[in-house]
């Protein structure tokens, strides 16, 4: 995933970076799915292998395939920061429970009541089911509310608005048909007369 994301930040054709976005995702969602969320790998497959990877497609359609490389000055204050704030953030990982370990605030607290009262309460079996469409519905429709909007902007940005059939594009003069003559200027109507 590291070489993945460094290609991306590298490379100049965006069609290829769109392709490695979309194996960055599954390969985010292979993760998941070996850390026994099966539900998270379901939305980053179909969200960010998916839709994302549509969505940019149809934007590489209108726009240029390939970015100018720029090379810019380097820039250490920047480099510090983030440096100050990745170490900053290994530092707090250290207060996190360790991984899977039933001594969990979650486990302790929450996890056993959605295990033991989450059929009952919901009336649904499976209890990753019965959490995303009952204990966090609203959570859950926030999401498809958020990627149903991001989806009508882009779409929006792009102008994916069919034009009528027969009509030219936007500024561009319509082409006399072939074998029919042009017809003269009536100039008739015009004032030819000399103005001393």
């Amino acid at each position: 995933m590291v070489a993945n994301a460094l290609a991306i930040a590298r490379i100049t054709s965006l069609f290829s970076a769109v392709m490695l976005f979309g194996s960055f995702s599954l390969l985010s969602a292979a993760l998941f799915v070996i850390m026994d969320a099966v539900d998270v790998a379901l939305t980053e497959a179909a969200v960010g292998a998916g839709i994302s990877t549509i969505l940019m497609l149809a934007t590489l359609a209108r726009t240029k395939s390939f970015s100018r490389w720029r090379s810019t000055a380097p820039r250490p204050m920047a480099l510090v920061l983030a440096v100050g704030v990745g170490l900053l953030m290994v530092y707090t990982t250290q207060d996190y429970p360790r991984f899977a370990s039933a001594q969990a605030p979650a486990h302790r607290h929450v996890v056993p009541h959605y295990l033991e009262q989450g059929p009952k309460e919901t009336g649904v079996p499976n209890v990753v089911t019965s959490v995303l469409a009952s204990y966090r519905g609203y959570d859950t429709l926030g999401e498809v509310v958020v990627i149903f909007t991001a989806g009508i902007g882009v779409v929006a940005l792009l102008g994916l608005v069919r034009s009528p059939p027969n009509s030219p594009p936007t500024g561009v003069r319509p082409r006399s048909e072939p074998g029919r003559a042009k017809k003269p200027l009536d100039d008739s109507h015009l004032d030819t007369r000399i103005i001393d």
